[in-house]
Formats: structure tokens, C-alpha cells, sequence
């Protein structure tokens, strides 16, 4: 039998996604649907667990859900052990109707409303991740309130240009998000913040980036981070027994694209855990309890998406197009940074390719494409079309633009599949109109 990436293809040329033929799975869910591969999801924390074990470091993966939150995956994150990290009330509000651990939550954010800390305080949040002084003003407020001790880490900025998309760019200077080291900033909002009574600073956090394919960004945010613990120990005598280095492994979504294995996910971040143990041993500094957000590579390549062919617009000499049933509302991230994508016939998966189409949504909108200058075999009104790798920032990022329903999420495992998110219907999208 066939493989493509991690999926792999039958006898009769159809993509197999969770031992189920997909045009078994699109006749029972329909178009446009989203559906995630259980197994591939739990494959990927296992690896990042892996290297827990390899490196013998303290710690634990984070899921990011940003990345994909709904009630299923935080069981299936619950399942599987880790931490999570969340970035508004409402991803907080969705972990804790499922039960997750509080004491297991990170709350990130660099503009946290008072009503989402103030949820997130009573609720016993596990740990907020402070990224302005407002912020550590209204946490020592609320804790104060309730007679609490509020764990809180500081997001700092390292000065590591990781090499990726410049909007996904986050530890530069000029960013939104974090405290730099290089111009006193980060030194300042400690001593700020280890004033407060009802805050309790275990240590730091920071972000590099995200989809990056090399450890060495990630080595030298290291060797930044240990050596500004190492001034704080000497100037202060602070020990802080935490680091959190947020996420950022890249994924597969096209060709030239690094096609990382589960294994290359063990390997890259066994690496960068002993080098946490190295430089803080080098310095004679307390080994930190470490934390790791892997995100989009935990649920990436999970997702994959299909569509149904409306029709195939052929424009001689210029362009050839293809409109398929979902778009922008449903996967933005073509109109918002041109990303890149793998689009293939889910029942003409061993056809060879013989035109080449853009693939546009159905939003009235110009810019509302999907891929561009995707290679198919002979396509008509009625076909359809899968992309690969959405299961992160797509569901995520849907809107009802143009009054279109968000469609359904459909996880499958072991040859079953279920829905995690039911379709909206169009009495959903008026519900809350007056």
C-alpha cells in the first residue's frame, strides 16, 4: 500500500485517513469538513514526552491550543498528561468545562481583560504569563481579593530572530509581546513584579517564532536565557526555578517544505532540553523545571480538509480556476500571509498530474484562494479536492465572513470517527442577532 506523509493510500487510489477510505468519510460528513487523525495527534505528544525521558530534564510539553481549541482535544490533552496553554477566556472557559486540571493551565496574552484575569485567578489558573506592567498591577489586585498567591511567569524577549514568516516573528525588539533583555526592560519588570505581594515569580518565559526547521535559534534563546538568569542569581540572588521556551517547530505543508518525522520532533527538542542542562550547569545555576508549547506540530499534519468541486473556469493563456465550497471563512491563512498548501483529489490520490489550477473559495472576494499553481489530474464540477495539514489555524481562525456556516470537526481513529465540533447551521449564525 501507497504512503503520503503519514497517511497512506489504497488499492483503489483513495487517500485512507484513519483506516477509513475518505470517500467514505466525505459521503457521511459532507463538504467542506475538517477532520484530524487521533493517533498522529497522540504520536507527536509521545515524541515530545520522549525527549522528557532521553534528556532527563524536569518538565512538560504545553499544547498551545491556540493552535486548535475545542472541548475534544483538551481530553485528549487531559489523556495525554501535558500542560496546556491558553490565550483568551473563552479557550480557558472551553479546557475547564471538560475538567482539565487547572493547576495545569498557562494564561497567555498581552492584553488579558480584567474580567478573563479575574475568571482565571478564581478558577486557580496554574500559571499567568505577565506581559505588561497593567497586567502585573490588576494580577496582584484580583489575587489580593481572593487571598490568593498567583504563580506567574514574565514573557521575555531575547533578541532571537528565528527564520520564519515576519508576522510570526515574536522575540525581535520591536514586538508586541515581552520584555527585552538587551535594553533593561525585562530586569525592570522582575523587580516590579517581585514587590507584589500576592505574586509569586517562578520563572520566564519566551517565544522565538514559529514554523521553525533548525535548532539553532532555539540554542542560542538558551544560551540567552541561562545567562540572564545566571545576572539576576548575581545581582539579586534570585533563583528562579522555571523556564518556559515557548513552541515554534515547523510542520510540513508543500513541497520544499522540511519534512520533519515524529522522531526529528524527540531528537530536535532532546537537544535543546540538554542544552538548558549544560549552560545552567556550566553557570552553577539551579537546573530549571523546563516547558515546552509545541502547538501547530502537535495537530498540523493531523488536519486535513475537503471540498467539493462547483465548478472549473478555464481562462485561455491566463489562468485556470477551480471553486470549491469552503474559502477564506474557513482557511484564512492564504489571504492573510499567502501560506502555502498540498492540494490533492482524496479518489485520484496515484493519478498523475496533468493541469495546473488555482483553487479559490466561494467569498466575495478577489483574494479568496486556497493554493495557486496546484498540479491536478483532469478535474471537473462534482470532484473533490483535499488540503493537507489544517489542523492548525484553520478551524481556529474561521469566521462566518459572508454569513458562511464554520464547518464541521471530525476526529477519527482505529477505523471510527466522531464529530468534536458539529456544523453551524444558519440558525447559528443569527442566534445572537437582534
Amino acid at each position: 500500500m501507497e504512503k503520503f506523509r503519514h497517511f497512506t493510500i489504497g488499492d483503489n487510489g483513495h487517500l485512507i485517513f484513519g483506516g477509513i477510505d475518505s470517500e467514505d468519510l466525505i459521503k457521511e460528513y459532507g463538504t467542506p469538513s475538517y477532520f484530524l487523525d487521533v493517533s498522529y495527534i497522540e504520536s507527536v505528544c509521545n515524541a515530545y514526552k520522549n525527549a522528557y525521558i532521553r534528556s532527563e530534564m524536569l518538565g512538560s510539553i504545553s499544547y498551545a491550543s491556540k493552535a486548535l481549541s475545542c472541548k475534544e482535544i483538551y481530553r485528549i490533552m487531559n489523556n495525554q498528561e501535558t500542560f496546556i496553554d491558553v490565550v483568551s477566556g473563552g479557550e480557558l472557559f472551553t479546557a475547564l468545562s471538560v475538567d482539565f486540571p487547572a493547576e495545569k493551565i498557562f494564561f497567555h496574552g498581552n492584553n488579558k481583560t480584567d474580567e478573563e484575569l479575574d475568571f482565571a485567578i478564581k478558577s486557580h489558573v496554574g500559571m499567568i504569563v505577565i506581559d505588561s506592567y497593567e497586567e502585573a498591577e490588576k494580577i496582584q489586585k484580583i489575587a489580593e481579593k481572593y487571598a490568593l498567591t498567583q504563580k506567574v511567569m514574565i514573557r521575555i524577549n531575547p533578541g532571537v530572530e528565528a527564520h520564519t514568516h515576519h508576522y510570526i516573528q515574536t522575540a525581535k525588539v520591536d514586538s508586541k509581546f515581552g520584555f527585552s533583555i538587551s535594553n533593561g526592560e525585562a530586569e525592570r519588570i522582575i523587580k516590579f513584579t517581585l514587590d507584589k505581594s500576592n505574586l509569586m515569580l517562578t520563572g520566564l518565559h519566551c517565544h522565538i517564532g514559529s514554523q521553525i526547521f533548525e535548532k539553532k535559534s532555539f540554542l542560542i534563546a538558551v544560551e540567552k536565557m541561562a545567562s540572564f538568569y545566571y545576572e539576576l542569581n548575581k545581582k539579586y540572588g534570585l533563583i528562579l526555578n522555571e523556564l518556559n521556551l515557548g513552541g515554534g517547530f515547523g510542520i510540513w505543508y508543500s513541497e520544499g517544505d522540511i519534512e520533519f518525522s515524529v522522531s526529528d520532533y524527540t531528537d530536535m527538542l532532546t537537544d535543546v532540553l540538554l542544552k538548558v542542562k549544560d549552560e545552567f550547569n556550566a553557570k552553577n545555576l539551579y537546573i530549571p523545571t523546563v516547558y515546552f508549547e509545541p502547538g501547530r506540530s502537535i495537530v498540523g499534519e493531523a488536519g486535513i480538509t475537503f471540498y467539493k468541486v462547483g465548478s472549473v473556469k478555464r481562462i485561455p493563456n491566463i489562468k485556470n480556476y477551480i471553486a470549491v465550497d469552503g474559502g477564506m471563512f474557513e482557511n484564512p491563512r492564504f489571504a492573510l500571509y499567502q501560506a502555502k498548501y498540498t492540494v490533492k483529489n482524496p479518489l485520484k490520490m496515484t493519478e498523475k498530474g496533468i493541469e495546473k489550477f488555482t483553487v479559490a473559495g466561494k467569498c466575495c472576494e478577489s483574494g479568496d484562494l486556497i493554493a495557486e499553481d496546484v498540479i491536478l489530474p483532469e478535474t471537473k464540477a462534482g470532484d473533490y479536492l483535499c488540503v493537507f495539514s489544517t489542523g492548525a489555524y484553520n478551524y481556529s481562525m474561521a469566521s462566518n465572513y459572508n454569513r458562511n456556516p464554520v464547518p464541521p470537526v471530525i476526529f477519527v481513529k482505529d477505523k471510527k470517527s466522531y464529530y468534536a465540533v458539529k456544523k453551524q447551521t444558519y440558525s447559528d449564525i443569527i442566534r445572537n442577532d437582534v
